[in-house]
């Protein structure tokens, strides 16, 4: 049952736990993510890019989330989301597709664009009970800086900004950056957990974090333990669907597309079990 994402990460900042925000590109992940969601009884939510409506077609991608959703998944909670809505005109239009929770990424402007743009998204989306999440902090991407000569302290999130930002623009949850990076790009060596515990202390509102896909448990637990709601979850996913594929089309001469994509959907299915477990959101359905 689709429910409201606000909802889903209050209940569980209060319950110490974390919701799993899992990106899909297509049938076989969304599926994979619903099944390994049914099958341990966790609340989810499905995300997109601005890619995947490239991809896929904003509505097209939307839709057939939406509808497994309220078709297939009746027993667990289910949120919608747009992930890294880079520009005011992208939020919009995910927003008029039908979408009920938005993150604008302002994160690479200025600190008085981000907000500026962030405060006005949030009054549009406001209006028709759309949940709006912003980043605050710089979460890098492989090729977009050289790992080696990163200044952490430059690009991670300032806890009395952070409290200033959230009270001038009304957002519902924030994107924290304490030293985690997206896809390949090396970390930090170690995450600042008394950054986190700061921001969580000076602001009220769920906190997300990006860029975590390789964490394990003890890293996982102690930003829980500091704030943490949310962690989104892509490249994760991505190697577990690629992977499956290979080994399907490895192990025999198969012409079934649909079982060579069951394989993939498989692999994808226990990638979201383990990250499932990780956060402890299963069994909070």
């Amino acid at each position: 049952m689709l429910v409201n994402v606000t909802t889903l990460l209050t209940e569980a900042r209060a319950g110490k736990y974390a919701i799993g925000a899992f990106n899909t590109v297509n049938l076989e992940t969304t599926r994979a993510i619903i099944e390994a969601a049914q099958e341990l009884s966790s609340p989810v939510i499905i995300q997109m890019t601005e890619k995947t409506f490239d991809y896929a077609g904003g509505r097209a991608i939307f839709h057939l989330v939406k509808n497994i959703a309220e078709f297939y998944a009746n027993d667990i909670p289910v949120g919608i989301h747009l992930d890294h809505g880079k520009s005011f005109e992208a939020v919009e239009r995910a927003m008029e597709i039908g979408f009920t929770s938005v993150m604008y990424d302002g994160s690479r402007k200025e600190y008085a664009d981000n907000l500026m743009t962030t405060k006005r998204i949030v009054e549009i989306a406001h209006k028709q009970g759309i949940v709006v999440q912003a980043e605050l902090g710089n979460v890098p991407y492989l090729g977009e800086m050289q790992m080696d000569t990163i200044d952490w302290e430059k690009h991670m999130t300032d806890p009395e900004q952070a409290a200033e930002f959230v009270q001038e623009t009304g957002i519902d949850t924030l994107a924290v950056a304490i030293g985690n990076a997206h896809g390949f790009f090396r970390e930090r060596p170690e995450p600042d957990y008394e950054r986190l515990a700061a921001i969580a202390k000076r602001v009220s509102l769920p906190l997300v974090l990006h860029g975590a896909s390789d964490w394990h448990n003890g890293r996982v637990t102690e930003v829980i333990g500091r704030g943490i709601s949310c962690f989104n979850v892509d490249t994760a996913l991505r190697l577990a669907f690629i992977g499956g594929l290979r080994e399907a089309l490895h192990a025999e001469e198969e012409t079934d597309l649909r079982k060579v994509m069951t394989m993939a959907k498989d692999h994808t299915k226990a990638a979201v079990k383990e990250k499932i477990l990780a956060f402890g959101s299963a069994h909070k359905a």
